[in-house]
């Protein structure tokens, strides 16, 4: 299982992080060529090596060329949908800048739409994102777990005026994610770092157990005396499965809700980040028919599950609890069958593939267009993927 670890001792923001994922092998001159596809004016960044304590590491910065901007939610929604990236990018962006939206609406009392970014809607903070976006995807690690994060103290100085560290959108952001601590007197974890990570992280934690491979050092803007401003990203693999973990159990009962906002809200949940969705049949109070709405929620995504469910449900009220998950390793590859083409997901036990599944989608879309039985074409993907394995 492809797994990459981020310690965090100096907490993180989007410029270090990208910085630590091209230390890591990341192209960054990939990474430009994907960023140049964003419908915009002109992008300039720099890449270097730095040092910080003697640790070399590489520092990534984005050479304004603007005035400071303004930009809302919808504003960047628009520029990175009509940019020409991958959909997985795209979709991947979005959410880290939902995520950073719903934060300052919950701060600034307005809908997720109409926040206007200051700090975060300045164009070096979007290619930070977008850029990390691009990174991250082209890893394709199956897990990513990060560090405690350091959130730092003090005051800084901002388009509102002086605010307290961490920043109130810093803290929205983390709801739900372990924090390390820190006297340090100054911000360590930016709101677009604290957005990246809870995002892209499965689970917060010590380093797993896995075999190291590779490691990045990103570099931050400054260079204290006391310690290496460094973020650390390590590119590993574990053997066997991921063992366990612990998530959240969300459910609610529910009995006065129209069966067509029953299956939207699950949409909805899922692709908000739910691990699983689902309704159980249940008998509620007076002999009336109800539902039991389940959803599981990794740590990170637990806050926003909770709101999707309020927003979206006639719920008042969703009982919460932790209970503990293992999974085995899941690997996904191309397999050729006579047919075409399909994608196929096998899961492992102790090294040993023990259930084969084909994409669901990708077999359907070719029996219709060859006029094939859907079973056929199942049938022959598990087929060829059994033999890629042996």
């Amino acid at each position: 299982m492809k797994t990459i670890y981020f310690d965090c001792p100096m907490g993180v923001s989007g410029d270090m992080f990208l910085a630590a994922l091209i230390d890591l092998g990341v192209d960054h001159r990939m990474i430009l060529r994907e960023l140049k596809k964003l419908p915009v004016d002109r992008i300039d960044v720099e890449v270097r090596k730095e040092t910080r304590h003697s640790i070399t590491g590489t520092s990534f910065r984005v050479k304004l060329h603007e005035a400071h901007h303004h930009r809302s939610f919808r504003d960047i929604k628009k520029i990175i949908s009509g940019s020409k990236l991958k959909p997985a990018v795209k979709k991947l962006a979005t959410d880290i800048f939902r995520l950073i939206a719903e934060a300052e609406g919950r701060i600034h009392n307005v809908k997720t739409e109409a926040v206007h970014f200051h700090e975060i809607g300045a164009m070096d903070s979007i290619i930070d994102i977008v850029g990390a976006a691009i990174a991250v995807d082209s890893l394709k690690a199956d897990r990513v777990v990060c560090s405690p994060l350091p959130l730092g103290t003090g005051w800084a100085d901002t388009m509102h005026g002086r605010i307290p560290i961490p920043a109130p959108a810093t803290l929205e952001i983390l709801k739900g994610v372990p924090i390390a601590q820190s006297t340090a007197p100054f911000e360590l974890t930016t709101p677009t770092g604290a957005a990246i990570m809870k995002t892209i992280a499965s689970s917060f934690g010590p380093m797993p157990s896995m075999t190291i491979e590779k490691a990045g050092y990103g570099a931050g803007k400054k260079d204290f005396k006391e310690r290496a401003n460094l973020l650390r990203a390590l590119l590993g693999s574990a053997e066997n499965g991921t063992g366990d973990e612990k998530v959240y159990v969300l459910e609610t009962n529910i009995d006065d809700m129209s069966p067509q906002v029953a299956g939207y809200l699950l949409e909805k949940l899922i692709s908000a980040g739910a691990l699983d969705a689902f309704y159980t049949p249940v008998q509620m109070k007076k002999g009336r028919p109800g539902v039991l709405l389940t959803a599981l929620a990794a740590a990170t995504d637990r806050e926003r599950l909770l709101e999707t469910i309020f927003a979206e449900s006639t719920s008042i009220g969703i009982r919460s609890y932790t209970v503990e998950r293992r999974c085995l390793e899941r690997k996904s590859f191309k397999v050729k069958t006579p047919y075409g083409n399909v994608s196929v997901k096998a899961s492992y036990r102790a090294g040993i593939a023990v259930n084969i599944q084909p994409e669901y989608e990708e077999c359907r879309a070719i029996a219709e267009k060859k006029g094939v039985p859907l079973k056929i074409i199942i049938d022959a993907a598990r087929a060829a993927a059994i033999k890629t394995i042996r």
